[in-house]
């Protein structure tokens, strides 16, 4: 490698743990509770200039896309599948569980989402990828019973609607419900609404 390339090299990896670096800063911020953070107060965090953080993300909407997909590598490195041979009482117990550890996990991120969604088409595309994954996820796990009458697409809605951050910021936050009491509503809810798929 020649020192030019090597010159170039160094540049994209300094690039790179700067992104990193400013990322982590918007995170860390967002979960500290400061929903809102300012370009000034995220590149204070990062210890970087402001004019970095605007060198690195040409606005707030890139920031948001390069944040989303941390959140989403995070969330993807803490799913396991539920295997879809159980029990519908196991495979729905799991799923919760798993379901409630996961949107603990997200919390922080989805609620500041949350505020700036309506003005933020970068924000609404990040929730839609979310929305997908569990779509395929709950068309993958309850195959059986979206299959059997009267399943189908409105039935496969419902269990997404009841679990994803709206319901469960609903659980947790409007009925000021524990994490554990709120799984076990969400558990109840989709158990009702796949039984009706056996009658």
């Amino acid at each position: 490698m020649t020192s030019s390339e090597e010159r170039v090299d160094g540049r994209t990896a300094r690039a790179e743990r700067t992104r990193a670096a400013i990322v982590e800063a918007h995170l860390a911020l967002i979960g500290e509770g400061d929903l809102r953070p300012t370009g000034e107060r995220i590149a204070e965090r990062a210890g970087v200039s402001l004019r970095a953080l605007w060198t690195n993300f040409k606005d707030m909407e890139t920031l948001f896309e390069a944040s989303g997909a941390r959140v989403l590598a995070e969330y993807d490195a803490a799913f396991a599948p539920v295997p879809p041979s159980l029990p519908l009482s196991e495979r729905v117990a799991r799923y919760c569980h798993q379901r409630a550890r996961l949107l603990q996990l997200i919390s922080a991120p989805a609620r500041a989402a949350a505020m700036r969604e309506p003005f933020s088409p970068q924000l609404r595309r990040n929730r839609q990828k979310h929305i997908e994954r569990l779509r395929e996820e709950v068309e993958v796990l309850f195959a059986t019973e979206l299959a059997a009458p009267p399943g189908g697409a409105t039935l496969r809605d419902a269990v997404i609607a009841a679990s994803m951050w709206p319901a469960w910021s609903m659980l947790r936050e409007g009925l000021a419900l524990s994490a554990p009491e709120a799984e076990a509503v969400m558990t109840r809810t989709i158990t009702a609404l796949l039984s009706t798929a056996d009658d």
